[in-house]
C-alpha cells in the first residue's frame, strides 16, 4: 500500500487533475480511477500529503472543464464518433448504455453520470451530440463537479481525520469502491436480460 501512496504523491496535484479531467473530458478516460483516486487523496489528506482545499477547488475545476470539453468534442465530432465500429477502446455498447441512460434521465443525467462509471465519459459527449444547450448543459456540468469530487473529497477527508490508520486499509476502499461503482451496470444489466 505504500507504494500506491508513494506513486499518488510523486504524481501530486497536476497527476491528479489530469486524471480527473481526462476521465471526464476524453473518449477514452472511461478506464481511468475517478472515483477511487479521488476517495484516496481525500483519506491522504487528512494524513497531510494534501491540502484538502486545493484539492477540492482543483477536483471540481477539473471535472467541471473536463466535461465543458467533453461537450465540445461532442458537438463538433460526436457524430463520426458514434458511428465508428467497434475497436479494442470503443464499443457500441458504452454509447447505447450512456444514451438509455439519458432517455431515463433526461438533463439530470450530467449530474447522475458523475457517480457512474464510462457513463461519466459518455454524457458530455452525448449533450454535445445531442441538442442541449450549452448554457443548460454547464448549469447541470458545474453541480454535478460540485456534488461528485468535491463530496467524495469531502467525505474521505472526513474519514480520514475520524479514524486513524485508514491509509494502510486504502486497497480494500478502492475495491469497494470499484464494486459499488459497476453496481448500477450491474443492475442494468439484470433488467435487459
Amino acid at each position: 500500500m505504500e507504494a500506491l501512496i508513494n506513486i499518488i504523491v510523486a504524481f501530486g496535484y497536476l497527476g491528479l487533475f489530469v486524471t480527473i479531467f481526462a476521465e471526464s473530458g476524453f473518449l477514452l478516460g472511461f478506464f481511468l480511477p475517478g472515483d477511487s483516486l479521488l476517495f484516496t487523496v481525500g483519506i491522504l489528506a487528512a494524513q497531510g500529503y494534501f491540502n484538502i482545499y486545493y484539492l477540492i477547488i482543483g477536483s471540481i475545476l477539473a471535472a467541471i472543464l473536463g466535461d465543458s470539453f467533453g461537450y465540445y468534442m461532442g458537438k463538433k465530432a460526436g457524430e463520426k464518433l458514434f458511428t465508428r465500429p467497434d475497436s479494442k477502446f470503443f464499443k457500441r455498447e458504452y454509447v447505447d448504455r450512456t444514451a438509455h441512460f439519458y432517455k431515463k434521465y433526461g438533463v439530470k443525467t450530467i449530474i447522475l453520470a458523475r457517480f457512474v462509471p464510462i457513463v461519466r465519459t459518455f454524457a458530455p459527449i452525448m449533450a454535445g451530440v445531442g441538442s442541449m444547450e450549452y448554457k443548460t448543459f454547464l448549469t447541470y456540468n458545474i453541480i454535478g463537479g460540485i456534488l461528485w469530487a468535491g463530496g467524495i473529497l469531502t467525505l474521505s477527508y472526513y474519514l480520514g481525520t475520524k479514524f486513524d490508520g485508514l491509509e494502510h486499509y486504502l486497497g480494500y476502499f478502492i475495491i469497494a469502491i470499484l464494486f459499488l461503482s459497476i453496481i448500477p451496470i450491474i443492475i442494468d444489466f439484470v433488467r435487459k436480460k
